[in-house]
């Protein structure tokens, strides 16, 4: 018994090195000093000490002679990596070499600072922000009739120069140019409660504002680029669309066919230098209206105008849409919905150098441009749109699910409603936290291009889930179109924000972990720099500095790991006292069992890793809910950490928590090597799997609840979701929401008289009512107040119908414009 109890405490003091990083000199001392004293004191075996000491010795002088160490590891080490790495390509390099590493390395690496989270700035409006989204946006949102938009093909003209005369083209464009100069969160704020009105008046808004013209020349434009045409974008005065994507290079767009050749020809009357553009482009948003063209395309110097170089890479231009050769104008219809999007070619078309952006100097810098600028409509625009959804789903589904009776009871209170509603509150307060917090980091001059791959792909997939949740809740009322139908536009929209920006299945299986482990692991990267280095010698040196601190790392994530799956989690620090502290505990437990697992991957797998998507999708997976379950405790905590909110804290954490144990548990039943898979998985899960399912009933049942009464909550969560008067259909149902609530006391009554048998229980209301006046269980205004409750309620839940010619009418209207495509 008492060697065990030796066994035990020189395991956690030798350990305990490993447990916390220490440099290699440090744990040579301390361990030599743990190890004299278990010598000399213990009554642990003579073997185990005298195996211990070889392993010790071996370790302290491998680690603490470099050249020793050269010789027999990191040299023969450095030889296997660069056989292991997989080849990586010029914009692969490009790729990660945009952007910055955020809140996403600290949750990769196993040990985020959590108080650095915390104490990030709120992300807020500033009151000239919110005087906009108060008024311009509000007044926007008033015009905005979403059914008519849609079945017109486009927004009004009124509506069109509103945005122009307003300023909505330039929010983000730099006072200094004519525009608004608007932070990013409130850029995000503006577009989302545009979309809680109408999908297609927000994406016609947003996409100036994002990844196109504009942010571009923010960043690489030259100064008389950016005096021509910043103020005439942020006026409105040019309508900009950005072309990318070609027929056969979607998600692939380093594939793009289309190319410039430089060579000589005529611009101005004058003979120069320019490149002729050959392009097909398809997808463009705005192509059919815009004024000015940005375009990507690969450049080529055969006869060498421009020096030794013959392919330059991808270069961007900015083209005015009347230059001769520009072909726009057809559009494609993408669900149907409103928002103009098609295509645009040119043939032999003659630009001078000057209009690349950035001038000659940037030829050849277009992937990186755009890899720099993408985490814009990834982190700001689309997160944007899913949160609006969720927004949506939110005040409507448990407004409608409170209203709407059958059985003579709320359909609310019908447990698989409230299952619905309580994933639409869950994911709603996840995708709300995921939105500011990444919109917030931008507002920090960060660059987050893997935190907002992660928010485009899952933000995406929750608003698809989100909808499809509220849409089951209303029923039929939510599959009839028409004027008083505000879900049906939303619920078609979703496959848009799924496609663009790049293809989610491709985000998730190829792009989040891939990012993740070369950007957030704090070796591999200047690593595989150290193998390419030109100079073997300096590459053989860099690599063993790197490999001593890595070899400490992949320890330290192993032993922090046992420890915590054996419950050692639980003596975690957190930055916070009560309800959410655990989470804190074990987001950072599930954090070191990534970076644990991660490092064993690429040991194990080295370049096959790559080539197996679905693997890395999970580890992917893991990642994410990471960042986003971080994302909430923060939100969390900047709202006040109201008790309130308890609820759909827990419901969203514990939501995180079991995608990433499924995750997990697919990634070690599938791992190639099937042992040691097993082995990996009793690592980090010993004894049971923690996280074996999602929240409980009772919190699904909380969530549930307060959707469908009025509270600060409420308010809070659905803040900014558009809600009309008169004949807004939102508005209606809000409206009767309302009402009903305040009526709950009378209708008791009502209630309780049927029960008592006073009034006829098989009576239609109206006739309830007028027994209830006749007995005096009611008087006058109170009969009053429930008859125009019920009027109400029958206004909100009606649907729209039409003759059979308006309905032959619209089809027709629609074939022709399909005709027209």
């Amino acid at each position: 018994m008492q060697t065990a109890l030796e066994l035990i405490i020189f395991a956690l003091a030798a350990g305990s090195f490993a447990y916390f990083r220490v440099k290699p000199w440090q744990w040579t001392i301390g361990l030599g000093i743990v190890l004299l004293g278990f010598s000399v004191f213990s009554h642990l075996p003579w073997w185990f000490l005298g195996l211990s000491w070889l392993l010790y010795a071996a370790a302290a002088v491998l680690f603490n002679i470099t050249p020793l160490r050269q010789l027999l590891l990191s040299d023969r080490a450095y030889v296997w990596f660069k056989q292991l790495l997989p080849p990586m390509s010029q914009t692969e390099q490009e790729a990660l070499d945009a952007g910055d590493v955020w809140w996403d390395g600290e949750v990769f690496q196993g040990r985020p600072d959590w108080r650095r989270l915390l104490d990030m700035p709120t992300p807020e409006l500033n009151p000239e922000e919110q005087n906009f989204l108060d008024n311009q946006v509000e007044a926007l949102c008033a015009m905005i009739d979403d059914w008519q938009m849609v079945n017109a093909g486009d927004m009004p003209d009124r509506v069109w120069q509103f945005l122009k005369d307003e300023g909505f083209f330039g929010l983000c464009i730099d006072k200094n140019y004519g525009g608004l100069g608007f932070s990013a969160i409130a850029h995000s704020t503006i577009v989302m409660k545009i979309a809680t009105r109408s999908m297609s008046a927000a994406v016609n808004m947003m996409v100036p504002n994002s990844l196109g013209p504009a942010e571009l020349l923010t960043h690489y434009g030259t100064d008389a680029q950016k005096s021509h045409y910043l103020p005439r974008l942020a006026r409105g005065v040019e309508v900009p669309c950005f072309a990318l994507t070609a027929p056969e290079a979607g998600s692939d767009a380093t594939a793009i066919p289309d190319s410039g050749v430089v060579c000589r020809g005529h611009h101005d009357g004058k003979e120069l230098i320019g490149i002729r553009l050959n392009w097909d482009k398809r997808y463009i948003t705005l192509a059919p209206r815009a004024t000015v063209l940005g375009l990507a395309f690969k450049l080529y110097d055969p006869d060498h105008l421009l020096g030794e170089t013959t392919e330059h890479g991808i270069t961007v231009c900015l083209v005015p849409t009347s230059h001769p050769g520009v072909e726009i104008g057809l559009r494609h219809a993408p669900m149907g919905m409103a928002f103009l999007n098609g295509p645009t070619r040119g043939t032999d078309v003659f630009i001078p150098l000057d209009w690349i952006i950035g001038g000659p100097s940037m030829i050849g810098q277009g992937w990186r441009m755009l890899m720099e600028c993408l985490s814009i409509g990834r982190g700001i625009s689309l997160p944007a749109l899913s949160t609006a959804v969720g927004k949506v789903s939110y005040m409507t589904g448990g407004a409608y699910a409170l209203v709407r009776k059958q059985f003579k009871t709320p359909i609310g209170h019908f447990e698989g409603v409230e299952e619905a509603l309580g994933r639409i509150g869950g994911y709603t307060y996840l995708l709300d936290a995921c939105r500011r917090m990444t919109a917030g980091a931008v507002d920090q001059g960060v660059k987050p291009s893997l935190a907002s791959a992660i928010a485009k792909y899952h933000m995406t997939e929750i608003s698809r889930k989100v909808i499809d949740d509220c849409m089951d809740v209303h029923a039929g009322r939510g599959i009839q179109l028409g004027p008083r139908n505000y879900l049906g536009y939303t619920y078609m929209a979703i496959p848009v924000s799924i496609t663009v920006e790049g293809a989610n299945i491709l985000t998730r299986n190829l792009m989040i972990f891939g990012q993740g482990a070369m950007r957030c692991h704090p070796y591999v990267r200047a690593e595989i720099a150290a193998a390419y280095n030109e100079s073997v010698e300096q590459g053989m040196a860099d690599f063993d500095k790197l490999l001593t601190s890595h070899i400490g790392y992949a320890i330290s994530n192993c032993v922090r790991s046992v420890f915590f799956s054996l419950g050692g989690w639980r003596l975690l620090r957190s930055p916070v006292k009560g309800p959410t502290a655990k989470y804190y505990r074990q987001l950072t437990r599930m954090s070191t069992v990534l970076a644990f697992v991660s490092d064993m991957a690429m040991l194990l797998l080295g370049g096959d890793l790559k080539r197996k998507e679905r693997l890395s999708a999970r580890l992917g997976d893991v990642l994410s809910h990471l960042y986003m379950g971080s994302m909430v405790l923060k939100h969390y905590q900047d709202q006040g950490a109201n008790d309130d909110d308890l609820p759909y804290v827990h419901w969203a954490l514990q939501h995180c928590f079991a995608e990433m144990q499924i995750a997990l548990d697919g990634f070690f039943a599938n791992f190639p090597r099937k042992l040691l898979g097993r082995v990996l998985k009793r690592v980090v899960f010993p004894i049971v799997r923690p996280f074996k399912q999602p929240a409980s009933d009772k919190i699904v049942h909380q969530i549930a609840r307060s959707m469908m009464q009025p509270s600060a909550l409420r308010d809070r969560l659905g803040q900014d979701c558009f809600i009309g008067e008169d004949d807004d259909a939102i508005g209606r149902l809000e409206d009767a929401f309302k009402r009903v609530v305040d009526s709950v006391p009378l209708e008791k009554k009502v209630l309780q008289a049927i029960k008592d048998g006073v009034i006829k229980a098989h009576a239609d209301k109206n006739e309830q009512l007028m027994q209830a006046l006749n007995q005096e269980i009611l008087n006058a205004e109170e009969v009053q107040h429930l008859q125009d409750t019920y009027g109400a309620v029958a206004d909100a839940i009606a649907v729209d119908d039409f003759s059979e010619t308006t309905t032959r009418n619209k089809q027709a209207c629609q074939t022709e414009t399909v005709k027209s495509i």
